[in-house]
């Protein structure tokens, strides 16, 4: 086919945090060096920040390097962390709040903001269009685009207008081709793209498999006698046993609002968790319920997060571009924080293109000399000091394994004498159905606790109806035949918007895919224990909106 084209001296895939940060960086050093350079963004969805969610817990200090002057010019840092507390939750009604003095010190958070990243987005994307990058929001990147050389020349737009049934609609636009000297891949967890170079060219020989967790997170207006604004709770263990783990939170915004969660790794055991219906209880323990109570729940979503740390870290150069961000997987999960760092891969990012543009090395060369920036940087030592974090509590549960952490972090700070390695996949530890019990999760309230579709309507989640399903099965004969003779057909359950079903139809079973539901969050592509479910870009500006996660 031919398509049309644009020619960029660096594109980047995806407007969050490190794609963002990269574009700023980039047209800085342009003018300070007056090198003139052209710089493209494309973003899937519908605008910047519609499918950014996340926590979250800021750290300023990265904002501070790259725009000195964001208190005075309006960045959406509003809220300052005020206090912190951590609770070990041991049943559904009993916890124990940790003494501050035990608490490893990477989750003391004295100079923090409690911020939408999907607002620091916008932010960040406004800073960019003034120093003149241009951005295509609604524009997905679907494929890869290569020289003959083997290295990358760029990606594809994807085609609008593709029905169901694989044929031109009247509507069909066929998506351009962007070209450029060096492209960036910054897509957030699990990229579609990423995913695919880190396999074409080995990215991650001698690491340890990727590890990663699911994200849920609401954003609730509560009464005002119970909030405290910048008021940051951490809390462990229950809901969560029998072989899963993971930690849930709670911060207070501004304006009478709070933001809950729970984080579950997705490394569990047991075929018949839920994980929505684990974080559906989780709301009702007295340390979280207390702030809820007689609230109204305004947003939802749901997002898997990449948390496998320097130990999964695959290298970040390849010929004719970078992966950057939780696209390669640069989040400190000690800290429980990922915008800071992502955003400081883009800015070596930048800092390691600017430097081969000026020194005429020509595009479509593996900049592998960005391993030594990124090694010379803070972000090095970070992730360095936090390796054995998610490590110990997969190894040793959340007591021991916090105990393992309060002394590597506190006592060595990071840097015990041991490295922890994680080599199970995530997706390889699902028992078979025998193993375990069917958990009964108890029916929805409707005041703290709700279901799947009323939680997916709050995301504002929409699909063209008539359009190539974006969730592509490799052998469509093994929902049936091995996943649910093995494991009850797990996607019924881990998947946090109801995309996944077994129906009868004529008395015989099929496996049923509802991918308008789709809130992108990766979780089939990564947790499907026969990997067998491709996660790929559906129609541009399709998926959720979220306002302000």
């Amino acid at each position: 086919m031919e398509r049309e084209s644009m020619e960029f001296d660096v594109v980047i895939v995806g407007a969050g945090p490190a794609g963002l940060a990269t574009a700023c960086r980039l047209m800085q050093i342009s003018q300070d060096s007056g090198q003139e350079l052209s710089v493209c963004v494309v973003e899937k969805g519908s605008e910047v920040g519609a499918h950014i969610l996340s926590g979250a817990v800021f750290e300023p200090k990265v904002l501070g390097e790259l725009f000195s002057d964001w208190k005075t010019t309006g960045a959406p840092l509003h809220t300052a962390v005020t206090h912190d507390e951590l609770f070990m939750l041991g049943s559904e009604s009993a916890s124990r709040a940790m003494p501050n003095a035990l608490i490893p010190k990477t989750m003391h958070n004295e100079g923090n903001y409690i911020i939408s990243v999907g607002n620091l987005a916008r932010w960040l994307a406004e800073r960019a269009e003034a120093l003149g990058v241009e951005i295509f929001p609604g524009f997905p990147a679907s494929e890869l685009l290569f020289n003959d050389d083997n290295s990358v020349k760029g990606i594809i737009i994807g085609d609008m207008g593709i029905g169901a049934d694989g044929q031109p609609k009247d509507s069909y636009e066929p998506g351009m081709e962007l070209h450029a000297k060096y492209t960036v891949f910054s897509e957030g967890c699990r990229g579609h793209l990423g995913k695919q170079l880190i396999e074409k060219y080995h990215l991650d020989n001698g690491k340890t498999p990727q590890h990663y967790g699911l994200g849920f997170k609401e954003i609730w207006k509560v009464p005002a006698e119970q909030h405290q604004q910048g008021k940051v709770v951490h809390t462990g263990g229950w809901p969560l046993n029998d072989g899963a783990s993971g930690g849930g939170f709670l911060y207070h915004l501004e304006d009478n609002q709070v933001a809950v969660g729970l984080i579950i790794d997705l490394n569990y055991q047991n075929p018949h968790l839920s994980p929505f219906d684990e974080f559906q209880r989780y709301k009702t323990h007295p340390v979280i319920s207390q702030y809820l109570q007689n609230g109204e729940r305004i947003s939802y979503g749901a997002r898997a997060i990449t948390k496998g740390g320097l130990n999964s870290l695959p290298k970040m150069s390849f010929p004719g571009g970078l992966i950057i961000g939780c696209d390669a997987g640069t989040l400190n999960f000690a800290k429980i924080k990922g915008t800071h760092t992502a955003m400081k891969s883009g800015m070596i990012a930048a800092e390691t293109i600017c430097h081969a543009l000026h020194a005429g090395v020509e595009g479509g060369k593996d900049l592998d000399c960005y391993q030594e920036k990124f090694e010379q940087s803070w972000l090095q030592e970070e992730l360095y000091t936090s390796r054995n974090f998610g490590p110990a509590m997969h190894k040793f549960g959340a007591y021991l394994g916090g105990a393992f952490n309060y002394i590597d972090q506190n006592w060595f700070g990071g840097k015990f004498p041991i490295t922890l390695r994680d080599e199970h996949p995530d997706h390889a530890q699902m028992a078979e159905v025998g193993t375990y019990n069917k958990i009964d999760y108890p029916k929805p309230d409707g005041k703290l606790s709700f279901d799947k579709l009323s939680s997916v309507y709050l995301s504002n989640t929409y699909h063209e109806e008539d359009q190539l399903c974006h969730l592509r099965l490799t052998d469509e004969s093994i929902p049936l035949q091995v996943n649910l003779v093995k494991f009850d057909e797990p996607a019924q359950r881990y998947c946090p918007a109801g995309v996944y079903e077994i129906v009868e139809e004529a008395g015989e079973k099929k496996f049923m895919i509802n991918a308008q539901n789709c809130i992108h969050c990766k979780t089939c592509d990564i947790k499907d224990p026969s990997q067998n479910i491709t996660w790929v870009t559906p129609e541009g500006g399709g998926g959720p909106n979220y306002p302000n996660m």
